[in-house]
């Protein structure tokens, strides 16, 4: 049974897998979009002063496979994120995101991410002036709430004022933030998931996509989410279990689509990963995506353990992942 998609708008996809640092990158993507085609993926938050000092053609290169695909920044200042945004949209990214989530001491020290919250009015300055700039769509990331401003007034009084300023899709991670007392991870798990705040306020701005984060990590619950907002987005779950992915072009979007295998999906790698160790690049950065593929199944940790033994050494290539999977086959 596949979702109905009728209550699904042009505003935004109906699934997405979260920006995560030291995750999400180029080769992370490439990965998955393997896996699924129709699913919106992000890049690892870039700040704006990475881009305009920075190495842009290391931090914003993509493939073409990896599209739809959206850029998200990291700042505060309306002018340079408006400036990121046209560098944006000239590469070719679908769309550009305001981090308003991420509660990080050094986030903060930069007054962006989650501590934005309590800055309605600023992140509303931002997103008029990125939007002004170009035709992308332009959307925000935030949590329900931060610190002891988490009333649920807080949370509509913040989408209020921003959507006033142009942005139309907000992806709401259903937790609160602790800015101090909590690491980053703790704030990813500790505070209580809190999803009818999120119903709410779907309920509260029907003309706005809302599109719903954490602790989601299975098909029947994106399924049962689907109901009742616009939009899913799942995070560490896609890292540690990519093959979820797996149904959901056909059990999510209704494509007609017969989900490939674990097998087959390492297989269409190999053509990538070739090109990029002949290009200088250490099979590591691709390969350490591809140790949970096999989650779940016999001969997962003889995969992992090859690959993690093997793909460090000089002139480490495709070779390895092929008698990594010839491992899984032998089991």
């Amino acid at each position: 049974m596949t979702v109905n998609t009728i209550n699904q708008k042009s505003l935004g996809p109906l699934l997405s897998i979260a920006p995560m640092m030291d995750r999400t990158d180029r080769h992370f993507r490439y990965f998955m979009r393997q896996i699924t085609r129709y699913t919106l993926l992000y890049t690892e938050m870039i700040t704006t002063a990475a881009i305009h000092y920075g190495d842009r053609s290391k931090l914003l290169g993509f493939s073409l496979e990896e599209k739809p695909l959206s850029l998200q920044l990291g700042g505060d200042n309306p002018q340079e994120l408006a400036e990121c945004s046209i560098i944006a949209e000239d590469l070719g990214y679908d769309e550009v995101n305001l981090n308003v989530g991420c509660p990080s001491d050094r986030v903060q020290s930069g007054n962006f991410g989650a501590c934005l919250m309590a800055q309605p009015k600023l992140v509303a300055k931002c997103i008029e002036a990125m939007q002004k700039r170009v035709h992308i769509p332009v959307t925000v990331k935030h949590r329900i709430g931060i610190d002891e401003r988490d009333r649920y007034k807080d949370l509509t009084n913040f989408v209020r004022i921003v959507s006033e300023a142009g942005c139309q899709r907000f992806i709401v991670h259903a937790r609160k933030a602790w800015l101090r007392g909590l690491s980053p991870k703790e704030n990813r798990t500790l505070p209580p998931l809190r999803y009818e705040d999120v119903y709410r306020l779907k309920k509260q701005f029907p003309q706005l996509f809302i599109e719903i984060n954490g602790g989601i990590v299975t098909i029947e619950k994106i399924k049962e989410h689907l109901q009742f907002v616009d939009g899913v987005m799942i995070g560490r779950a896609a890292y540690d279990n990519p093959y979820l992915f797996a149904t959901v072009d056909r059990d999510i979007y209704g494509k007609t689509v017969t989900p490939l295998t674990r097998p087959e999906i390492i297989e269409k790698m190999f053509s990538y990963i070739d090109y990029w160790s002949n290009n200088g690049l250490k099979l590591h950065s691709i390969s350490r995506h591809l140790l949970t593929i096999f989650g779940g199944i016999s001969g997962t940790k003889s995969w992992k353990r090859y690959i993690s033994e093997n793909s460090h050494l000089p002139g480490a290539d495709v070779k390895v992942i092929k008698r990594a999977l010839a491992k899984i086959s032998e089991q």
